[in-house]
């Protein structure tokens, strides 16, 4: 990604899809370049929570919402150090941001950061392109980076493609730390940082247990290290295909039968480490409104999502693993991909989907206390 200064609204700025599809609007944050994997967005609020989210490290964000930016930009609701997205695609940024805690501008704080956007565009018939085409490589341009749209569009398709990209390691810890319980102290948690948010592990730290977050490249020796109670996968971006190192820590996970939980990427790191394929969706699910239902339960929830690959497994049978029976726990009731397994065997489940509702509903805070439960029963 190039970038140079902010530009002001009126700077010509121009969306290419590697179909060749073009839309024409205003520079948005930074001025200059950016690629990545096009995707959208349908939560209406949350923006700042999806920008600051690992895993969507080199993909360009369509918000669905017409107007973005209301509520500015604020010092509490980051969830990691930096904005992730490569790039940003809004209908109607707000003028001025109102609200009480709101420190300056979503357009000035993509700016500061270098992110390149583009408004002014039908977002519409953007995410509906993107429904019937799938999600696919995109570029925008704005300032000195416009050139003539052929030009463009060869620089798009020049881009790397999501599929086949090994990503984790880009986004995650270098060095391992620990977020202390809150109040008195009940489990110890390795967390295999693969993209992890930082509502993730104070979500466990409420429930008083003291996470030790190790980067992505940690190994079954670093995990038990920390002498956990339990091993926590994160969420993360990239193709699952490629995570052979994690699936490999997971599988000596296993081996032991400590209690293990892991969401989103940490989901399909599952599906792989018990045999299960798995596959890229045509435009994934992304927002803080999907409907998934607990198999387990019979509820219906309303999560948050942030994937674009899912587990090929069996939605009505029990399956045999080389660690016991496994089914699938949670499913997806738009389409009914898989967004949940758990072993009948061994104390290991997960789940595709963002339980730390940040942002998001609070309808899947129960997950952090089905993994206390797994801990409890196995100290017991």
């Amino acid at each position: 990604m190039t970038t140079s200064t902010r530009g002001a609204h009126r700077t010509p700025a121009v969306l290419v899809l590697e179909d060749g599809r073009i839309f024409r609007g205003r520079a948005y944050g930074a001025v200059g370049a950016t690629f990545g994997e096009a995707v959208f967005s349908t939560g209406m609020t949350g923006y700042q929570e999806t920008l600051t989210d690992p895993s969507y490290h080199r993909q360009v964000v369509v918000m669905t919402a017409p107007h973005v930016g209301n509520t500015g930009i604020n010092d509490e609701d980051m969830e990691s150090r930096k904005i992730w997205v490569s790039g940003y695609v809004v209908r109607d940024p707000a003028r001025v941001p109102s609200n009480w805690r709101s420190r300056r501008t979503l357009d000035d704080e993509l700016a500061a950061q270098g992110v390149v956007g583009i408004s002014g565009i039908d977002t519409r018939a953007l995410t509906r392109h993107l429904r019937e085409r799938g999600a696919m490589r995109v570029g925008i341009f704005s300032g000195d980076a416009v050139q003539d749209d052929a030009a463009l569009l060869a620089r798009v398709q020049e881009a790397p493609e999501m599929t086949g990209a090994d990503l984790s390691a880009e986004v995650a810890t270098t060095e391992a730390y620990v977020v202390p319980a809150i109040g008195e102290k009940r489990f110890t948690v390795a967390a295999v940082d693969l993209g992890i948010k930082g509502m993730t592990p104070h979500r466990m730290a409420e429930r008083g247990i003291e996470v030790h977050v190790l980067p992505a490249t940690a190994t079954v020796d670093d995990v038990y290290a920390v002498e956990p109670d339990g091993v926590f996968f994160s969420n993360g971006p990239g193709d699952p295909a490629t995570a052979d190192h994690p699936v490999s820590v997971m599988r000596g996970v296993l081996e032991r039968g400590t209690p293990l939980f892991g969401i989103c990427f940490g989901n399909q790191i599952l599906g792989r480490a018990l045999g299960f394929g798995t596959f890229k969706l045509k435009y994934g699910h992304r927002g803080i409104n999907q409907p998934v239902q607990d198999r387990t339960t019979g509820k219906v929830e309303v999560t948050a999502h942030n994937h674009g690959f899912a587990v090929d497994a069996p939605l009505d049978q029990v399956s045999e693993t080389p660690y016991g029976r496994a089914e699938v726990s949670h499913v997806c009731l738009n389409d009914n991909v898989v967004e949940g397994l758990q072993l009948l065997d061994r104390p290991a489940f997960s789940v595709q989907y963002h339980p730390e509702a940040a942002a998001g509903p609070h309808d899947a805070a129960y997950l952090f206390d089905r993994f206390v439960n797994l801990m409890e029963g196995q100290r017991a």
